[in-house]
């Protein structure tokens, strides 16, 4: 990282205000809605198979990256995906979207992943430069609108 006062680390409980800020910064598809940010950040730091990233300035969050492995059966087993990815836009350029990304490699190979895949609509050259190479068209289907509960 181009930045070392900068670390990752896993997140935690007391991270949830810190993630809600920089979650809503992605929000474009759906409007962000912090009560059900609320009702799910918890049970994400409970799932065996998620992975929730922060970097990290001190006690300031940077960006985040929230991450899933699941069971496959055209990879031969387990798979990770990154779901969400964000640095705060006065921090890109330092390095932290590549740390993260990094950090969460290992620990997909450490749940003995065969790849790592994400969707990604403006950040295509970002990942091509870390080693990803376009394998497939990402489609989507809604099929409920979000509304606040």
């Amino acid at each position: 990282m181009d930045d070392p006062s900068v670390s990752v680390r896993h997140g935690t409980s007391n991270d949830a205000a810190a993630v809600a800020d920089l979650a809503a910064q992605l929000a474009q598809s759906f409007p962000f809605s912090r009560t059900r940010f609320d009702a799910s950040y918890a049970s994400l730091l409970d799932m065996e198979h998620a992975c929730l990233l922060l970097a990290v300035d001190g006690d300031t969050a940077l960006g985040y990256l929230l991450g899933f492995e699941h069971a496959t059966f055209y990879a031969n087993g387990p798979v990770a995906v990154v779901a969400e990815i964000l640095v705060h836009a006065e921090c890109r350029g330092r390095g932290i979207g590549r740390t993260l990304m990094e950090a969460f490699e290992r620990w997909a190979a450490s749940q003995r992943c065969g790849l790592v895949a994400l969707a990604t609509r403006r950040a295509a050259p970002f990942y091509v430069a870390l080693g990803y190479e376009e394998s497939a068209i990402h489609l989507r289907k809604v099929l409920r609108e979000p509304a606040e509960r």
